[in-house]
């Protein structure tokens, strides 16, 4: 019996069944990785996202920090220049004593040659260092002076100190700050003050006892007048009239030399004859010669001329000139006053000499005798030659002297015949 071969029928549907399943799990794995491509496709644009946005942050700080740079640049060529332009000098010197910074003023004051700040640490004088150390140690101390030798003389420097505070970063330390001035003009000024302001004192002082001697003083020159005249024929006794004549003249001449330069009143000009006047002049000083052995010659190729003048004051002229000399004099001297024209070709100025025989004015002081308060006498206030150069200025006129030492003086004054200044 042949044997037949009959299909299984159920095998079909177990293939079936296999393909099916692999189709299942193909599709999922397409799915998830269609699902992953899109998360991974998303991931990425985010990520792109987030790399455009951080480069569009760093182009941003990129920009501001090169603008930062910028003003940080601007701000210290700015400062540079104004610490290259100030006028005090600054010098910035760390714990060690070593120099970081010098200003040009700084350089300037100190006279220092060298570029780099570090270049002046062995330049800069020992007093000055020790100096700021001093004033760095004591920094409150608002200012202190050092003195500084140049050529040109002592020059006076004020030191201030400012103590900066630790510096930032590792091994930083802290920095001094000093401030220099050349106040050697500040303070010869404030002498100059300080002087003025006692010169004043004493100019309100003096005027006040002035005042006070005056009146008496005016008393006592009559009664010496009546005493010379009831005295006149009496030798030994008309001898201490003198005396005492001269004596309380030449006070009253000091009185109104003190009067008259510490008030300077305007001269109250009037027509005087100045003959006149010279002859009064020369009659009251007439005691104070005889007294110390001296003459007095007046010449006057004017005559009875007028000319316009404050009498008082220019009478006040006459008798500081004629006390100089006698002064300069010695016994047998002679005091020549000449009176004439300045000018024979035009006859508007009148010259009036005081020639002396005494010793003479040294060439160094010739400059410097009409100077208040210059004097080469022991005791004399050397206020008569500055009254004298004040009073003939307010006259419209002019003062001047030659001398040669050992030969005498001669001072001459120029007035104007008409006019003046008040």
């Amino acid at each position: 019996m042949s044997a037949t071969l009959i299909p299984h029928r159920k095998e079909r549907p177990l293939l079936i069944s296999h393909d099916a399943t692999a189709k299942r799990s193909l599709a999922r794995a397409f799915q998830t990785f269609t699902h992953a491509a899109d998360s991974l496709e998303k991931s990425y644009g985010q990520l792109q996202a987030e790399v455009l946005r951080l480069r569009f942050e760093l182009e941003r700080t990129n920009r501001d920090l090169a603008t930062s740079l910028q003003e940080n640049d601007r701000m210290r060529r700015y400062l540079s220049r104004i610490l290259q332009g100030l006028p005090c000098g600054v010098l910035v010197v760390d714990r060690r004593g070593g120099f970081r910074m010098v200003n040009p003023e700084a350089r300037r004051l100190l006279q220092l040659a060298f570029g780099e700040a570090s270049d002046a640490t062995g330049l800069v004088p020992e007093t000055l260092r020790k100096s700021l150390e001093e004033l760095r140690v004591d920094s409150a101390q608002i200012e202190r002076e050092w003195l500084l030798e140049t050529s040109e003389g002592t020059r006076t420097i004020g030191l201030a100190c400012a103590v900066l505070g630790e510096g930032e970063g590792e091994g930083s330390e802290s920095e001094s700050v000093f401030l220099l001035r050349d106040i050697t003009e500040e303070k010869r000024l404030a002498v100059e003050r300080e002087t003025l302001r006692r010169r004043e004192s004493l100019a309100e002082m003096a005027t006040l006892l002035a005042h006070e001697i005056r009146n008496p003083l005016g008393s006592l020159e009559l009664f010496a007048g009546l005493l010379a005249d009831a005295a006149s024929q009496q030798s030994d006794l008309r001898r201490w009239t003198d005396h005492i004549q001269a004596g309380l003249r030449s006070l009253s001449a000091t009185v109104n030399n003190v009067l008259q330069f510490h008030s300077q009143p305007a001269p109250q000009l009037s027509a005087i004859n100045l003959g006149r006047l010279m002859r009064e002049s020369v009659e009251f000083l007439r005691p104070l010669a005889r007294q110390a052995g001296l003459r007095i010659d007046l010449q006057n190729s004017l005559g009875e001329l007028e000319i316009p003048a404050d009498a008082h004051r220019l009478q006040q002229v006459f008798f500081n000139l004629a006390l100089n000399a006698f002064r300069a004099m010695s016994v047998g001297g002679t005091l020549s006053v000449r009176i004439g024209w300045a000018d024979l070709n035009r006859l508007d100025e009148v010259r009036i000499d005081f020639e002396d025989m005494g010793r003479g004015i040294a060439p160094e002081h010739v400059q410097k005798i009409f100077e208040p308060g210059f004097t080469t006498q022991p005791g004399n206030p050397g206020l008569g030659l500055a009254v004298c150069r004040t009073v003939i200025e307010q006259h419209g006129g002019s003062i001047s002297v030659t001398s040669e030492p050992g030969k005498g003086a001669t001072f001459s004054l120029i007035l104007p015949r008409v006019g003046g200044t008040e």
